[in-house]
């Protein structure tokens, strides 16, 4: 079945050339699209699409508020959501990945990396602009629970996700079945209270599981 999609942005140009490129998918579909904020929590609460696609300024609501209305830790039934911006700014991902973001990109992205983070969030992995990853990564400062316990297995494959690899990359590096990464990933994301797996890496950078080089 085809991935559906919500698109949420306030430029009229920017939702047509993304449903140009999601629909040339044989995978993906556009089910819906949203010019404010408002209306693209809405629509994602009645067209229920599998991914949502949102840009930050909009009227009405900013995208990071809808992020925390679709994604956010108190939502039973939460809708996978990247942000897509043209605003390269930490406090813009900062918010995003707490409101339970799971990917951020930057439209001057390619498209192929755009049809990428789809596929990822809908895989349960999280994408970000690889211009942005480790610098905003490293800098960030969650809450952190010294009382949190980590197997070597799990420092392991902390360690990799943390530098914005998918659990596919994860397992070709450490030599481990995709099935048994993802399943230490979900065992990981409720020992440090993370909303995802974009959490659990800024959980990592600071915790101190891994330090810039």
């Amino acid at each position: 079945m085809a991935i559906r999609i919500l698109v949420a942005d306030d430029q009229d140009d920017v939702r047509g050339a993304f449903r140009i490129i999601l629909d040339s998918q044989p995978d993906m579909r556009v089910v819906a699209e949203a010019a404010d904020g408002v209306s693209a929590v809405e629509s994602a609460r009645h067209v229920r699409p599998d991914v949502a696609l949102v840009d930050i300024r909009m009227p009405g609501l900013d995208g990071l508020e809808v992020t925390r209305r679709l994604a956010g830790p108190d939502m039973a039934d939460p809708v996978p959501v990247v942000v897509v911006t043209t605003f390269d700014l930490d406090e813009y991902v900062h918010a995003a990945l707490r409101n339970g973001a799971c990917g951020f990109l930057l439209k001057r992205s390619s498209p192929g990396l755009l049809v990428e983070a789809v596929r990822a969030a809908v895989a349960g992995d999280s994408l970000i602009s690889p211009s942005v990853t480790v610098r905003l990564l490293r800098h960030f400062r969650a809450p952190v629970d010294d009382g949190v316990r980590l197997t070597e297995r799990e420092a392991a494959i902390v360690r990799v996700l943390a530098l914005g690899r998918t659990n596919a990359e994860i397992a070709a590096e450490l030599v481990l079945a995709p099935g048994t990464v993802k399943n230490h990933v979900a065992v990981i994301q409720r020992k440090v209270g993370a909303s995802n797996r974009v959490g659990i890496a800024a959980w990592a950078w600071s915790a101190g599981v891994v330090r810039p080089v």
